[in-house]
């Protein structure tokens, strides 16, 4: 079983190299999407219906991989793992997170209108009137959080679970990503039908958050960063986000800002283009160290 587990860890990874993601018409997440979008409406009872909908879905989703794993382990364990490894892959993302926040900075150094329309598929605040500078450093700022809701929760989630099986790893991670995509998608407050959605998404992402900073600041040789960021961590308004950020702003000594939101590191400049790539690869490193942990520690 820890063979099996480690080996779809290690599939999953292969696959982000090689595709990057799932063609967006079949990609589990944006089918997941879909089933969400009907109840983003108003409701007369919301938080009634953002509770069932936070405990339902999720649940749903987790079932479904959960149990084609299961069935695919009746024809062995090489089925397993293959289906396994592809439901990993959906429920994660390193290379097109990588390369999307490559090319944000690439384009602030000749084409800032192309880096405002490439920073959508990265933040949802407006980028029309950011600089520069503020262009890498929501790059730099979504790389961070992203690592932890796209990459290290659901692999902790998955060698959480693959010590009692691998259905229920596979289950664990997608459980995961569904709770954060249903909290991306509705977990605002001008939507009151998120609310229990975005509760639960910070009991889930505690300590994946506080890992992926542990991790930031391991990739970045720099382990003292993890202290200073504990200065700011506790200014953006999300419990957890602010974790992972703050530690790559003090590990590259720049300033990283949502205007009118929060400013991470705020006696520091904003990022140049150098230091926002050298942060992109710092994120790189760390999210290969997590599949790393999360083989290793599906193996035992």
């Amino acid at each position: 079983m820890g063979l099996t587990a480690a080996s779809t860890v290690g599939l999953a990874l292969a696959l982000d190299v090689l595709f990057a993601e799932f063609p967006a018409r079949v990609h589990p997440v944006a089918l997941f999407g879909r089933l969400v979008e009907p109840f983003d409406r108003r409701w007369s009872r919301p938080k009634l219906v953002g509770a069932l909908l936070t405990l339902f879905l999720p649940l749903g989703a987790a079932a479904v991989a959960g149990g084609a794993v299961r069935l695919a382990s009746l024809a062995g364990p090489a089925f397993a793992a293959a289906l396994a490894a592809l439901a990993l892959f959906g429920a994660t993302s390193l290379r097109m997170l990588y390369a999307v926040a490559v090319d944000v900075i690439d384009d602030t150094e000749g084409d800032l209108d192309g880096a405002r329309e490439a920073v959508r598929a990265l933040v949802g605040r407006d980028a029309a009137a950011l600089s520069a500078g503020q262009l890498r450093s929501a790059a730099v700022e979504s790389a961070a959080e992203n690592l932890v809701d796209g990459l290290v929760a659901p692999l902790f989630a998955f060698a959480l679970g693959a010590q009692l099986s691998l259905p229920v790893a596979v289950a664990a991670a997608v459980w995961v990503k569904a709770v954060n995509t249903l909290d991306s998608m509705l977990g605002y407050r001008s939507k009151p039908v998120g609310w229990a959605s975005a509760r639960l998404d910070d009991v889930v992402m505690w300590v994946p958050a506080r890992l992926g900073a542990v991790l930031v600041a391991l990739a970045g040789r720099r382990p003292g960063a993890l202290l200073r960021a504990r200065a700011w961590r506790a200014d953006p308004p999300s419990p957890n986000s602010g974790w992972p950020m703050a530690t790559l702003a003090t590990l590259l000594d720049v300033r990283l800002e949502k205007p009118g939101v929060y400013v991470l590191h705020p006696a520091a400049e904003l990022p140049t283009a150098a230091r926002a790539r050298r942060g992109i690869r710092v994120v790189g490193l760390a999210g290969l160290c997590s599949f790393i942990l999360a083989g290793v520690g599906a193996w035992f």
